[in-house]
């Protein structure tokens, strides 16, 4: 999916929302275990119960690794029943050397097709650009992360008397353009984005951390929207484990409407 279809679907939708299908087998609702594929059954219905609303959907790779040979087959299933007018991205934080990092590119954009996929990019341009050689395919690089230990290097002041983080964006800018190459900004360092969005005014910002992290949707959006909207934010427990029983899926499906109801309304105020 390519920029302009991206933004289609947010003005059809009128919703910058990605669902994370972060689905773990241990916190599903007891009465899917009795299924063929417990994991593959969640996700289908928490999709059918959101799609209207989301834009996007990420499953983090973890979830299913986890599982073994059956949990990437879950992953597949999955990653197909998707619809075709929603963005998938494979939250696999993957980088490392040029070889091995172009077989994790061959993994998620050609055998699974994945339109975009979660690098790290400490090890620098060349762990990256393997990814960056799929037409029509997104990297995201982690920029500046929710997790409370990302003060410990992303606020790390260089030589140049700048953040580490602002760093990867300027270095990355060089790379490649903002058609192909989004930032990872976690919704609880919202003091941040509107300084990441000033680097990098065109990119698209997949912003985690809304919901159960307690990230403030509305914060996000004032600071980050740009011109084409540029948010995809992405809220996943808060959705997925609405409820824990057998109306999971309809609890889910109320979820992400009142946050695609507040996006509406933040779209309308700031979309420039």
């Amino acid at each position: 999916m390519n920029r302009k279809e991206l933004f289609e679907q947010i003005k059809k939708k009128e919703s910058y929302l990605c669902v994370g299908l972060d689905t773990d087998i241990e916190k599903i609702p007891s009465h899917l275990l009795k299924t063929d594929d417990p994991i593959f059954e969640f996700n289908k219905q928490i999709i059918d119960a959101t799609h209207e609303y989301a834009i996007a959907y990420k499953p983090n790779t973890a979830f299913y690794e986890s599982q073994g040979a059956k949990g990437w087959d879950s992953l597949q299933k999955t990653l197909d029943y998707i619809p075709k007018n929603c963005f998938t991205i494979a939250d696999a934080k993957r980088g490392d050397i040029g070889n091995t990092s172009a077989l994790y590119a061959r993994t998620f954009f050609k055998n699974m097709n994945f339109d975009a996929i979660t690098v790290a990019p400490y090890m620098g341009e060349d762990s990256v650009m393997p990814f960056l050689e799929f037409p029509g395919k997104w990297v995201i690089l982690l920029v500046h992360t929710s997790n409370s230990g990302s003060i410990d290097f992303q606020q790390l002041e260089t030589r140049h008397g700048k953040f580490l983080y602002e760093e990867v964006i300027f270095a990355s800018q060089q790379w490649t353009s903002a058609d192909s190459m989004m930032y990872v900004v976690g919704a609880t360092k919202a003091d941040k984005i509107g300084n990441i969005r000033a680097l990098s005014p065109d990119h698209f910002l997949l912003v985690p951390g809304v919901g159960a992290q307690g990230g403030d949707l509305e914060a996000v959006s004032k600071a980050g929207i740009n011109p084409q909207c540029g948010l995809i934010v992405n809220s996943s427990r808060a959705i997925i484990y609405a409820s824990s029983k057998e109306d999971f899926a309809d609890a889910a499906g109320k979820a992400a409407k009142k946050v695609k109801e507040e996006m509406s309304g933040y779209l309308n105020t700031y979309l420039i």
